[in-house]
């Protein structure tokens, strides 16, 4: 096992999952603003945009000057492990309604709420 401070240096999603989540929350969002969101470099955050269009997870639509993104209703995890599950219901959780998350912090912690996820 690696020392105490070696074992601390994770978090529960990965980037693909953070820039999603993002995205979720404002498909308009500025690629900019996904990457000081999620603290990634612009260029990785293009790259993940990348993967997930490739392979269905969003689409990019022109509006007007900028980007729009369009998440797949019908999208499913790639690990064996979660076969058949689609990411939807993962967004739904993390993403939330606007302004879930600051609700959530004035009325009780995650675990209070029932969610089991964090990072």
């Amino acid at each position: 096992m690696g020392s105490p401070s070696q074992r601390h240096n994770w978090t529960f999603l990965t980037n693909h999952a953070r820039v999603l989540v993002a995205i979720a929350r404002d498909p308009g969002v500025r690629l900019r603003d996904v990457a000081m969101t999620c603290t990634l470099t612009e260029r990785t955050v293009q790259a993940i945009v990348t993967d997930l269009e490739t392979d269905g997870y969003l689409r990019r639509v022109r509006d007007g000057r900028r980007n729009r993104y369009e998440i797949s209703d019908n999208a499913l995890f790639r690990h064996p492990a979660e076969a058949g599950v689609q990411v939807a219901g993962l967004l739904a959780l993390l993403a939330g309604a606007p302004g879930s998350r600051q609700t959530q912090t004035q009325t009780g912690s995650a675990s209070e709420a029932g969610v089991g996820i964090g990072g």
